[in-house]
């Protein structure tokens, strides 16, 4: 079922079928998850447009801008960067691989405890990442134009509860 203030979309005819098909059954949780999560695609795509301008896939541009909002000297400890990616270390490692053989990050020596290293940005790292995030905050601005300022302010507001539901540990 369309809402008042919006055309329908895919989502409302994927509601249609299901009322149809199995009316027993109410749907309604559908209609919001099934927006955010096709939303989150579309986004996605717009986004990686931007990080493809750069040479960046989306990986990439967060591993950078998570190391450049650490702030100077840009550098975490692999663990950090790990659990704030929310990526295995595995995966983490091959990552630092491939960013480190672009000449974006390096691995330092951990100043603190001899038996673990530190990730960098690199002068080259630091001016392409300034220089995405730039672009990068243009695009999402110009994706929210359409959206009137409060009506952006009251989605972010809901989402930021939902958020918070999900993150819960009592959540189920």
């Amino acid at each position: 079922m369309p809402t008042p203030s919006a055309p329908p979309d895919a989502v409302d005819a994927i509601l249609a079928q299901w009322h149809r098909e199995r009316p027993d059954l109410d749907v309604g949780p559908m209609g919001p998850i099934g927006r955010i999560k096709r939303c989150a695609a579309l986004l996605q795509r717009r986004l990686d447009e931007t990080f493809a301008e750069f040479g960046l896939s989306f990986w990439e541009f967060d591993m950078l801008a998570t190391l450049r909002r650490s702030g100077a000297p840009y550098c975490l400890a692999p663990t950090t960067l790990f659990s704030t990616l929310m990526v295995t270390s595995g995966t983490m490692t091959h990552r630092m691989n491939k960013l480190e053989a672009s000449g974006f990050v390096a691995r330092l020596p951990n100043p603190e405890d001899a038996r673990s290293m530190l990730v960098q940005l690199t002068p080259a790292g630091l001016a392409l990442i300034d220089r995405a995030v730039e672009a990068h905050v243009a695009n999402e601005h110009r994706i929210l134009a359409p959206m009137k300022a409060a009506d952006l302010a009251a989605l972010d507001a809901k989402l930021a509860v939902l958020l918070a539901a999900l993150e819960s540990p009592e959540t189920p």
